[in-house]
């Protein structure tokens, strides 16, 4: 038996998740001898989760199925019961395991078992298998499964009832010389189309004779892969024929109704991309009897449950019969927003025995109001030959509003694989027109943000606004004869891309690039050698000689007595945190220190290499320590004062700091080889550096304080920036304790004439 567990990542073989309960509704009482009160969902996605709301809607329980590959699909979230299947088979296979899916109908006391569309719809020996089992089988009996599933056979009993076809019923073949003798009798071109399949799969159209024998092995091989038999049939080939298909119902006591008709000619290789309801430019002529034709063929095999009847239409609106698909289509759902029928829960009551008189549904009741749209949003990329996308929807936002449809199962986060079919979501408009409906959808689907994966969507929104479209007037040639419909449009995507780059940035840290296009230099600098003679020079000349030796005041007396020109030197700090940010590292600069402590032993008061941004670049970009940094070069220019940038109470951060966290920072600085403390304040307010001069005297260092110079003071217009304006501030300043004073000229305003 199965064991019911509540699992977040489901093991092996079946197990159960329960994700929702319908305490709260009330099951349909169905007056006759099979109930239905639990519902599986034997398929996936999108689909699945179309039958588990329905059936949740009339307070049924529900069961879906999954493989291992398909865990964290939504489908499986949708259910009352989630069961893994599939063990040891292929992602696909595992959809396809009938023993597998009817064993676990049964041991999970299911009623019923819908099939969707794709993977076992079409399938008698599954229908056949639930039947056996004991379960229903929510579609058409295993016998007419079987009948209407072979497409020659459909042909045959088309033909019987009077209902027009355009060749292939001949019979299946898979013998290439058969299909010579075929083709020669109806002439070229023709259509080659899987004998048990749909969906697209299985066709190709012939030209002339030379291309039938490739043709043909293609259609052969893509039609056992996909159904389990190669057998084709062959048909004359209409000339941009229109593609029209009739919804119909039928139920077990030989009732058949029509919902009218679909417009499916907008396809790509024969797969439908945007289907119509109704089909727009139908004169009610055709339409009667199109739908006409479609009734009489079903209700001649005693056709039950939901269905379509697909027929080309040519352009003397002569129509021919070309299938029918005994199952729910993809695109249900234009017929539903127009009829106002829940197909999919029509298909649940006909299947415990309830007639369509007891469901409201007689033809002189069934009618339409309003057009819809149908848009199949896939990963797919029209500027790649539509290869579909696989990957991660890293943003999966969808458009919404009056009048829109959503049936899909992705989400953000969720992964595209490459195991199944590339259907993002189903996006359908209804409006009152069919051009109002094409604009709605329009709207929603430009309203789309996906992320991560390519889409189908510019091909969709430049197929809905084309003018051929828009007057309905579309042909299944639609698409090839507009290739400008496949131009590539590429996304801006900014703000995911701006996203993705802070993410990148804050994890692996910055990709700085290089300002220019040229490689990098193949030589090595060599930096100056020192001398015996050089190292004694340095042990006995420079400015730190004497801030160590005699102290700040000593120091400070012999700067006044100096007549030349000093300089406080900034290259070692402004190299690593300017534009060379991530190149300037520790061991660049302690590879031409010591040189630089004898350069610039005469001419310099200080060398500021520390401080500011030193700690945000070295720790962030250099994944440097900032003291180590600091200690390395104090061993190699023992005899020139450092200095660093303080930002008062800010410290080398951005925020305050509380008090003591500054003096205790000023005091290991102190300690670590800082001589001069540049305390600054980029708006001259003095009791943010307050705190930082005071903090440098007590560590022991020089406390400078730096006036930010702004204005003009020799402009008599500048009346806020004067020069006595500086003059208090200087005073201010040096009140607060400040050694010494600096002119900072941020934006080079500081004229020759004001600084004198």
């Amino acid at each position: 038996m199965l064991r019911a567990q509540r699992l977040v990542r489901p093991a092996m073989g079946r197990r159960r998740t329960e994700s929702r309960s319908l305490s709260s509704l009330t099951p349909l009482t169905f007056d006759t001898k099979n109930p239905i009160k639990k519902v599986m969902a034997a398929n996936r996605g999108e689909i699945s989760i179309r039958i588990l709301r329905a059936a949740a809607e009339m307070g049924l329980k529900t069961v879906a199925i999954y493989t291992k590959e398909d865990a964290n699909n939504m489908h499986r979230l949708k259910a009352d019961e989630a069961y893994c299947i599939g063990e040891g088979k292929g992602p696909v296979e595992g959809y396809l395991a009938i023993d597998d899916i009817v064993r676990v109908g049964k041991e999970c006391g299911v009623d019923a078992i819908h099939p969707g569309y794709g993977f076992l719809s079409e399938r008698a020996d599954f229908a056949q298998a639930v039947e056996m089992a004991g379960m229903t089988f929510v579609g058409p009996t295993p016998a007419l499964v079987a009948q209407m599933g072979d497409k020659l056979e459909a042909k045959k009993l088309a033909k019987a009832c009077g209902v027009p076809i355009a060749g292939g019923d001949e019979g299946a073949m898979d013998d290439i010389e058969q299909a010579h003798a075929v083709c020669k009798g109806l002439g070229y071109p023709v259509m080659l189309k899987a004998a048990f399949g749909g969906g697209g799969r299985g066709m190709r159209v012939v030209h002339k004779e030379s291309e039938l024998e490739e043709n043909f092995h293609r259609c052969t091989s893509e039609a056992l892969a996909s159904f389990g038999n190669g057998s084709v049939f062959i048909e004359k080939f209409i000339v941009k024929p229109r593609h029209i298909e009739v919804q119909i119902l039928g139920d077990n006591y030989g009732n058949v109704v029509h919902l009218f008709e679909r417009d499916c000619s907008v396809q790509r290789r024969h797969q439908k991309v945007i289907e119509i309801a109704p089909a727009p430019s139908l004169s009610d002529d055709v339409r009667q009897k199109i739908t006409e034709a479609a009734v009489k063929l079903c209700r001649a095999v005693g056709y039950n449950n939901a269905g379509t009847v697909e027929f080309l239409v040519d352009q003397n609106n002569d129509f021919y019969f070309i299938e029918v698909n005994p199952r729910l289509q993809v695109e249900h759902t234009v017929t539903e927003e127009i009829t106002g029928i829940d197909i999919v829960q029509s298909q649940i009551r006909i299947a415990a025995a309830e007639s369509l008189p007891e469901l409201g549904l007689t033809q002189e009741t069934i009618t339409f109001r309003g057009a819809a749209i149908q848009a199949r949003v896939t990963t797919e990329d029209p500027s790649n030959g539509f290869q579909p996308d696989t990957g991660r929807l890293e943003v999966f936002r969808t458009g919404e509003g009056m009048g829109i449809r959503l049936d899909g199962s992705a989400y953000a986060g969720g992964v595209i694989s490459p195991h199944y079919d590339s259907l993002l979501v189903k996006v359908t408009s209804k409006a009152q027109t069919h051009e109002q409906a094409a604009r709605k959808l329009a709207r929603a689907l430009e309203e789309f943000r996906v992320r991560g994966v390519s889409t189908n969507i510019p091909f969709i929104c430049s197929t809905l606004g084309h003018p051929t479209f828009m007057q309905g007037l579309t042909d299944t040639s639609f698409i090839d004869s507009h290739p400008e419909l496949l131009a590539p449009s590429t996304s801006l995507n900014r703000a995911q891309k701006l996203l993705y780059y802070l993410a990148d940035v804050r994890v692996n840290g910055p990709h700085t690039p290089l300002a220019t296009n040229l490689p990098p230099s193949k030589k090595e600098p060599v930096a100056p050698k020192l001398e015996k003679e050089d190292e004694e020079y340095i042990a006995s000349n420079g400015m730190r000689h004497v801030l160590v030796e005699q102290g700040v005041d000593a120091f400070l007396k012999e700067v006044r007595n100096r007549k030349g020109l000093m300089i406080m030197d900034t290259t070692m700090r402004d190299a690593h945190q300017s534009l060379l940010a991530t190149r300037v590292r520790t061991r660049d600069l302690c590879s031409i220190a010591p040189y630089t402590a004898k350069a610039m032993a005469d001419s310099s008061y200080s060398l500021e290499c520390w401080g500011g941004a030193t700690f945000d670049v070295s720790l962030r970009f250099l994944r440097e320590c900032p003291w180590d940094r600091l200690r390395e070069l104090r061993k190699r220019i023992p005899n020139i004062p450092f200095q660093m940038l303080l930002r008062g109470a800010n410290a080398v951060g951005y925020t305050s700091y509380p008090d003591n966290v500054v003096y205790e920072f000023c005091k290991h600085a102190k300690e670590a080889g800082i001589d001069v403390f540049r305390v600054f304040d980029s708006l001259n307010y003095a009791p943010n550096m307050v705190l930082g001069i005071d903090a440098a005297r007590k560590a022991g260092g020089v406390a400078e304080a730096a006036i930010c110079y702004t204005g003009d003071i020799c402009d008599p217009k500048k009346t806020k920036y004067t020069l006595q304006y500086y003059l208090d501030f200087a005073q201010e300043l040096m009140d607060a304790g400040a050694h010494c004073l600096c002119v900072k000229d941020m934006a080079g305003l500081l004229k020759p004439n004001s600084a004198r």
